[in-house]
């Protein structure tokens, strides 16, 4: 893909801010491995609300469960109500765990580390300037001239 020469504007409007620019020095090739990095963070971010999604749910469920057993009760099937309430009410869901342990092993165990390491990755490598790749994207593929293309707000 050819890129646009972010030192100059395209349309007569002023290039993207400088913090969005690469710092001298650093060269495309590091911009695109650092998008590439940030991408896959943004993958685990959805897979950590995907985790907590299903946090909620099992919580929700468990909750459910708990009127469940009350009405079983009140239905006079006291039996069934034992055996929802014993085997299954407030289990873990897999050993040891509930899943608010699980959400706090994966964010103290692959989260925290991912997302210190790609801040890292950033500071040292790009000056600490975040979306340089998303920034040469957008001006590779806006419109000169169209008011809804510029380089930056304003």
């Amino acid at each position: 893909m050819r890129l646009h020469d972010e030192s100059t504007p395209h349309d007569g409007s002023t290039p993207h801010d400088g913090a969005h620019r690469p710092p001298p020095g650093v060269s495309d090739a590091t911009v695109e491995a650092l998008g590439s990095l940030s991408k896959a963070l943004e993958t685990v971010e959805r897979a950590r609300g995907a985790l907590y999604g299903f946090h909620q749910l099992t919580g929700t469920a468990d909750f459910e469960l708990g009127r469940a057993v009350r009405l079983l009760r009140e239905a006079g099937h006291g039996d069934w109500a034992d055996r929802v309430e014993t085997e299954i009410l407030g289990r873990n869901v897999i050993p040891g765990h509930w899943t608010f342990q699980i959400v706090e092993a994966y964010d103290r165990t692959y989260y925290e580390p991912f997302k210190d390491l790609e801040r890292l990755a950033v500071s040292r490598l790009a000056g600490g300037r975040n979306h340089l790749y998303e920034a040469r994207l957008k001006e590779a593929r806006r419109t000169v001239g169209h008011p809804d293309h510029t380089s930056g707000p304003g």
